[in-house]
């Protein structure tokens, strides 16, 4: 038997739960509904027929000895860019991913999501792509807003990926206690 003085307090720390888990779930909501949405899209990006990512094209050799040196490719990419794309956006490289393996080398456009597959042997340019999944990926981890504001070393996402890791483990553990505590508080009538 549990004195009503302790289940008292049992009561009042689940109702506390719950507020707290009310409030934080309405501030939050529209925050875990982009997040939940973005992180399903980035789950299926490979199973989407190429309509959240790209192929990767092959080149045809997988030798690197055979392939052309990195600077010749990066001007046959920004060549397709500004032929393909845009005269105006900037020629700034974001990332370069090498796909020795497909005999490819993707080159990451820092501005517009816009990549250019170019063959690493031939130099010949394989696809041009528009970076669906990295626009939904920035999304997802709020560096969406570090990119369009402009704001220096990724501070927003380093920010939102606290407030929302914090928000999840507060959901976590007053969530449990919201299932467990009446459980316990009727055991121990």
């Amino acid at each position: 038997m549990v004195s009503e003085p302790r289940r008292s307090k049992q009561a009042s720390t689940i109702r506390t739960f719950r507020k707290l888990h009310r409030i934080t779930a309405s501030v939050l909501f529209v925050f875990f509904f982009i997040m939940a949405a973005t992180g399903i899209l980035l789950g299926l990006k490979k199973h989407s027929g190429e309509l959240i990512q790209d192929k990767t094209y092959a080149g045809v050799s997988t030798n690197l000895q055979e392939w052309l040196p990195l600077d010749s490719l990066y001007t046959n990419a920004c060549t397709a860019f500004r032929d393909s794309i845009s005269t105006f956006l900037p020629l700034e490289i974001d990332r370069v991913d090498v796909r020795a393996e497909k005999g490819t080398v993707k080159f990451i456009f820092a501005k517009g999501f816009w990549g250019v597959q170019i063959d690493g042997a031939t130099g010949k340019v394989l696809h041009v792509e528009r970076r669906k999944s990295d626009f939904i990926e920035m999304l997802h981890d709020g560096s969406i807003v570090d990119y369009y504001l402009g704001i220096p070393h990724g501070m927003f996402k380093l920010i939102y990926t606290l407030i929302m890791g914090i928000a999840l483990l507060l959901f976590t553990i007053t969530g449990f206690w919201l299932w467990y505590g009446p459980k316990r508080m009727r055991r121990n009538k």
